[in-house]
């Protein structure tokens, strides 16, 4: 299994402005990369971490052991952020990081089913105990809705003759497998787009997010992050597509900007100024270094902004 690599590990955790005492929430666990980072660095503060993934859940808690004691694991999925740490009579933070992208591990753990490289059982849950599956999705979703589906959450062009060829093909026998579902999507779209790169890709990334409703949940998640920022206290985003950067992008511009109604006076009365500002103007991307280390990381995107009132 191939070891899994924080993406911009430093300038998310550097952006963060972290200091000793800071508590601090981890939103996407994993395997403990960002959240290993942030422990040594809050030696008399404390981390929460969300994950649902027992396997990352087990593998990161030995991880930070190794580290400090002052960390919490919250088996949950982040869309619980508030209400858990409520629970816990923690009603403001430092700072809140999410890292959007699906873990080395979990790509290349063949019974995962995310990848279209091995075969494996359509699954791609992040959360084991979910009941929806990829299979679910594959087998069982009208053609309308898998169009649909592809060409929201992968912004799949040729989204119709792959739904159609899925169709026709699960009439004969069901599709069980990744590799049977990525010939599929490779003989349904031309010969020179399969020259390019996997044709597979998207429709995976738009199973996946249909799978973990990672879109659904985001937007409201990051709503409740924000609000649990003490001042000065930052929200650090790495997403790994469009879609996501869209989401967080929106969110990040609607809450840092000056109400529209006085955007135009020459002096703005304290109470129109936002709450927040960006911390960087544009996203902060990888290195060449980095993309050179590790492939996975060439789509990500960090974004970060402040509490200033």
């Amino acid at each position: 299994m191939e070891k899994h690599i924080s993406v911009l590990l430093f300038e998310s955790i550097n952006a963060l402005n972290l200091e000793e005492n800071s508590v601090v929430v981890d939103c996407t666990l994993g395997y403990g990369g960002h959240s290993s980072e942030i422990l040594k660095r809050i030696k008399l503060g404390h981390l929460f971490a969300f994950d649902q993934d027992e396997k990352a859940i087990s593998s990161a808690r030995e991880r930070l052991s190794q580290i400090g004691g002052n960390f919490t694991i919250i088996d949950r999925n982040f869309k619980y952020l508030k209400e858990e740490l409520m629970r816990r009579g923690i009603t403001e933070v430092n700072a809140i990081l999410f890292d959007l992208g699906v873990s080395s591990p979990q790509l290349d753990d063949g019974e995962r089913g995310f990848s279209y490289h091995q075969d494996a059982p359509l699954d791609m849950r992040m959360d084991q105990r979910s009941k929806l599956t990829a299979w679910d999705v594959v087998n069982t979703y009208s053609e309308k809705d898998l169009v649909r589906i592809f060409y929201t959450y992968g912004e799949e062009k040729y989204a119709p003759s792959i739904a159609r060829r899925i169709v026709k093909s699960r009439n004969e026998k069901s599709i069980d497998t990744t590799l049977e579902l990525a010939e599929i999507i490779r003989t349904s779209v031309p010969e020179k787009v399969r020259k390019k790169s996997h044709p597979a890709r998207k429709v995976f990334q738009a199973i996946r997010i249909e799978v973990n409703h990672e879109l659904d949940i985001l937007e409201d998640s990051l709503m409740d992050a924000l609000s649990l920022l003490s001042v000065h206290g930052r929200l650090a985003v790495i997403t790994f597509h469009s879609l996501e950067d869209r989401i967080v992008k929106h969110v990040f511009r609607k809450m840092s900007e000056v109400d529209p109604k006085v955007k135009g006076l020459p002096q703005i009365p304290p109470d129109y100024l936002p709450d927040y500002k960006l911390v960087f103007s544009k996203a902060i991307v990888p290195t060449d270094e980095e993309i050179a280390d590790n492939y996975r990381s060439r789509s990500s995107k960090l974004r970060v902004i402040e509490r200033i009132k």
